[in-house]
């Protein structure tokens, strides 16, 4: 016989892909998906796939999924026993789950307390540094107007939001003359993007690898560490590929990592789902970045290597369940990476794009796996974030997971609107990325609206181009592929154009 449903309804504080996995999550565990809209979204597919959907504003996401008093009527309106926030919007704001508890509901992620803790960065860096885990060098109190502290550190530095995110208010200052006009202006986007134009600054450690170690705990006191993910490959210092283990991670690198994570965790009084993140640069050491108190948009990796289902264990653990021996003792087994396709044009800087998706086909086969919060006909808006789906592999190896997310993107079909995928197609079979030697810089050295080619693989494609030409019939070099997509193919022209 099932357990009993932790839950009999639960509201998805989210949109798009997210939201369909914790509707997956719910359907699994027997609770009734309850879901929220915009006008923008009154059609779409997560709205289509709850039981119930309540509308709560405008198109605006400040008037709607940021919006902490349409949220909450539509939880009380509904009948719902919990709330997820998914991640994004409202996922780390200790004023909504306040908001939850308040209104006699369960908040599925960290205490108000906890997301107050950790949540700010500078209050985050704090804890980390009193509980003996290495910060990136730089301010542990807000950034005034005064250029002496960054002077101090000796550029180049990185002014970031404390409370941001998602590579929102953060610039890079390589010299004192650029100081105040970046300052200026992360303020503003911090103030925009957050609500709060608080900033800091970091040392810039470069060349550098950033890693994350996911995190799950219970309400009794049981910490499960599930492995890391290697985030490095990042456009606007967000990130675009997630792939676990990580292979700049050795075994040694690996338990300093846990350990750290562990000495975070412990310093407040946390459970559910987080993520410690870290640089590590080229000497290996390691220096604490950020716990990311909610749901990340690449758990999925982590739990293809694992097994196991960390949004149905988030709403088990706000339930009140202890974690259990197969969760405490998860070890990670073969290779996950994962690719986001965004709706943005990778020829034009990544600039976001909007419009219709009209033809729809996701990869599928053995390790294969799809999340996606569209489908044909899904009108894509300005108002939100352009991710379409996530497109994840899971392989015995590195190698083979490479071979199986060749095969996937060769497989995949968007249409009405412009997509990274020529850009993904591109980075499987770049040498960097294949190798594994890779770091934060791979895309702004290796792609530059087009993929920037190195003397040989000039010449390799040169020599390619004069034989089309000449129609000759003999064996191309390694460096061309035999058989591309209609991806790989175009991101070859524009190679053999430069």
């Amino acid at each position: 016989m099932s357990p009993p449903p932790p839950f009999g309804r639960l509201l998805i504080a989210n949109r798009g892909e997210i939201a369909i996995r914790i509707i997956r999550a719910c359907r699994e565990l027997g609770i009734s998906p309850i879901a929220v809209h915009s006008d923008a979204d009154g059609e779409a597919l997560h709205v289509r796939a709850a039981d119930q959907s309540e509308r709560i504003g405008p198109a605006a996401a400040a008037e709607s999924y940021l919006s902490i008093e349409a949220v909450i009527d539509a939880a009380r309106r509904s009948g719902v026993e919990a709330v997820h926030p998914g991640y994004g919007f409202l996922s780390e704001n200790p004023a909504f789950a306040r908001a939850v508890e308040d209104a006699g509901l369960v908040f599925v992620g960290p205490s108000a307390a906890v997301l107050e803790a950790l949540g700010n960065k500078l209050a985050a860096r704090r804890s980390a540094a009193e509980a003996g885990v290495p910060i990136v060098p730089g301010t542990t109190v807000a950034l005034g107007d005064d250029p002496e502290p960054v002077e101090a550190i000796g550029f180049p530095v990185m002014l970031k939001a404390a409370a941001g995110g998602g590579g929102r208010g953060m610039r890079r200052v390589d010299a004192a003359k650029e100081l105040r006009p970046a300052m200026d202006s992360a303020r503003r986007e911090a103030l925009a993007a957050f609500g709060d134009g608080t900033i800091y600054v970091e040392r810039m450690i470069a060349p550098a690898r950033h890693v994350e170690v996911q995190l799950l705990g219970d309400r009794h006191g049981s910490l499960a560490i599930l492995g890391e993910r290697d985030c490095s490959v990042q456009r606007r210092h967000q990130k675009l590929v997630e792939e676990s283990p990580s292979p700049a991670v050795s075994p040694t690198l690996r338990t300093a990592l846990f350990e750290s994570s562990r000495r975070v965790a412990a310093a407040v009084d946390f459970h559910n789902a987080a993520t410690v993140e870290f640089l590590i640069d080229v000497e290996g050491n390691h220096y604490f970045l950020e716990m990311n108190t909610r749901l990340q948009v690449e758990h999925g990796v982590t739990e293809l290597v694992t097994g196991l289902d960390i949004v149905a264990w988030q709403i088990r653990v706000a339930a009140g369940e202890a974690l259990t021996a197969d969760v405490l003792e998860a070890s990670s087994r073969g290779h996950a990476i994962e690719f986001r396709l965004y709706a943005e044009n990778p020829y034009d800087d990544f600039r976001p794009t909007a419009g219709r998706v009209t033809a729809w086909r996701m990869p599928d086969g053995p390790g294969v796996r799809v999340d996606a919060g569209v489908d044909r006909g899904t009108e894509l808006r300005p108002e939100y974030d352009p991710l379409l789906a996530k497109v994840l592999v899971h392989a015995g190896d590195r190698p083979a997971a490479l071979a199986r997310m060749r095969r996937a993107l060769d497989e995949t079909r968007v249409g009405g609107l412009e997509t990274d995928a020529g850009f993904l197609r591109w980075l499987v079979d770049d040498s960097a990325f294949a190798s594994g030697d890779y770091d934060t810089s791979l895309i702004a050295s290796r792609w530059v609206n087009g993929p920037v080619l190195t003397d040989e693989e000039a010449a390799l494609a040169s020599a390619a181009a004069v034989a089309a030409r000449m129609g000759a019939t003999t064996e191309r070099p390694e460096a061309v592929p035999e058989a591309e997509s209609d991806w790989g193919k175009q991101a070859r022209r524009e190679a053999l154009r430069r």
